[in-house]
């Protein structure tokens, strides 16, 4: 099976196979993936981002259990609305780096090690996209990080204001580009990469060069302009479906830029 496959489940490598859910749209793709992991000895597994309010999705998921713990990347509800319903099918404590969304089981902290399923997990706080996006980086000889929405497996993460922010993903986008090469990303949406340090140093590119689109936008448009005469500039090129979105992100450009002096 290759990627998008809905309603089955999709083994990406030894430990890691992806359920993608059924809610496609401009911001989620294809959809939002859950990733069901288990070492192959091991009866148990861990449940990655359960995804929206979808019964059947949810129910196909439980289906694959026993789930002994539920991760997840950040609070946003295309990963989230369906852990309510989650954890009533399959009782399973739930951890993230935001306190609120924990059930039964403590925050997670940056660095921390995770041993679930018969897998080494390690958490790589990966603040930007939100303020508590993290990634989960899989100690194996099959190496890989499943990296939430900080990195798609095509396009490019949206960093809306005021959650998103700006100098916060760079910083974490060099966190990910410092992990060794031939790690492989799996991510919230979209399919699979070979190499995430690679995907990384080319979404610090791209940001870079928005960057300087935003500046050179200014100097025609003015200090004053809003966020939406930049995007008619910058983004012209992008789907006006997304435009929404592509504000809230020159938002937080124009906050970055703002923090470092620029305006």
């Amino acid at each position: 099976m290759q990627h998008p496959a809905y309603g089955e489940l999709r083994p990406v490598t030894s430990y890691a196979s992806v359920l993608l859910a059924e809610n496609p749209n401009p911001m989620t793709l294809d959809g939002t993936n859950t990733w069901v992991l288990r070492d192959p000895d091991s009866r148990e597994c861990v449940v990655i981002d359960p995804g929206p309010g979808d019964a059947e999705h949810l129910s196909r998921v439980a289906d694959h259990g026993p789930v002994s713990l539920v991760l997840l990347t950040h609070h946003h509800e295309d990963h989230t609305a369906g852990v309510a319903d989650f954890v009533q099918r399959t009782g399973a404590p739930v951890r993230a780096l935001d306190p609120v969304l924990c059930r039964d089981a403590e925050p997670l902290a940056d660095g921390e090690p995770i041993s679930a399923a018969g897998l080494e997990l390690r958490v790589l706080a990966t603040a930007g996209h939100t303020a508590d996006s993290i990634c989960f980086v899989a100690e194996h000889d099959e190496p890989a990080v499943f990296t939430g929405d900080s990195i798609l497996g095509r396009g490019t993460t949206v960093v809306a204001h005021p959650d998103g922010h700006l100098g916060s993903y760079l910083d974490s986008l060099r966190k990910i580009a410092a992990l060794p090469p031939g790690v492989r990303a799996l991510p919230g949406h979209g399919p699979e990469l070979d190499d995430v340090r690679a995907v990384a140093e080319h979404y610090l590119d791209h940001r870079t060069q928005r960057l300087h689109q935003v500046r050179e936008a200014l100097a025609s448009l003015g200090s004053g302009a809003t966020p939406r005469q930049v995007v008619e500039l910058v983004y012209a090129d992008v789907d006006r479906s997304v435009w929404p979105a592509a504000d809230l992100t020159v938002q937080a450009q124009l906050a970055y830029l703002h923090e470092h002096g620029e305006l």
